[in-house]
């Protein structure tokens, strides 16, 4: 695929849009440059058609966000330092949960394809979810912290709180199917939410074999969202 390439239309979005159907990629994936503006004039036209030239150019591909999981096997961890570092977690764990002396919780930490896997259920999971998983993420931060404390390789860890990871993943799948049938019979591009990493990937992933819509993402962190346009 080229790197440039310039293209001509009638209006600069006309440009720009053949360009992208060309390079076969989305408008935040390229820098826009206008090159030439002007009328192309015709001895037998008395309307001369304008012409806009457009420079079209890839910006550096983004590394693919991979998997949690494929991440992780590929990492090599002394079986020590997890282990320290699963003692470290349940200690803080069973510290914590104290605090919530009306509510039951039970923690669950296994060793899994080289990281921690951290499962915690009780009778009311809500309290320590949060609103779209905000508390559940931040006390992963947390965890993450304890389990490096020390520890010579980075120790990756994966907090989950009653299935609540499956279920927001079933439910972003179920708004990307919504909206993306709303954009195809609309005809316009919606923005969604700010949304973490994994929960864009989620939708990215689900639209991606669409003949109907196509996503990317716009933003910065942690503002960073999905846009889903029609093809």
């Amino acid at each position: 695929m080229p790197k440039s390439i310039i293209v001509e239309g009638k209006t600069t979005s006309e440009a720009i849009s053949i360009g992208l159907k060309k390079l076969n990629v989305s408008k935040d994936k390229v820098n826009i440059k206008i090159i030439e503006e002007h009328e192309k004039r015709s001895f037998f036209s008395i309307l001369s058609p304008r012409i806009v030239k457009v420079e079209l150019t890839l910006k550096e591909e983004e590394k693919n966000i991979k998997s949690f999981k494929e991440k992780e096997t590929s990492i090599k961890i002394d079986e020590n330092e997890l282990n320290a570092s699963k003692v470290r977690i349940d200690a803080f764990l069973n510290e914590f949960i104290k605090n919530f002396n009306d509510l039951e919780y039970k923690t669950n930490i296994d060793l899994e394809n080289g990281f921690l896997k951290i499962d915690i259920n009780g009778t009311d999971s809500k309290t320590l979810i949060g609103y779209r998983g905000e508390v559940l993420n931040s006390l992963q931060v947390i965890l993450n912290s304890i389990a490096n404390k020390d520890a010579k390789n980075k120790v990756r860890i994966v907090l989950n709180i009653s299935n609540y990871r499956e279920k927001r993943e079933k439910s972003l799948e179920e708004l990307a199917d919504k909206i993306s049938k709303t954009v195809y019979k609309t005809g316009k591009s919606i923005t969604l939410e700010p949304m973490m990493a994994y929960e864009r990937k989620i939708i990215h992933n689900r639209l991606q074999s669409s003949d109907k819509v196509k996503t990317y993402s716009i933003g910065e962190e942690p503002y960073r969202k999905v846009v889903i346009e029609k093809k």
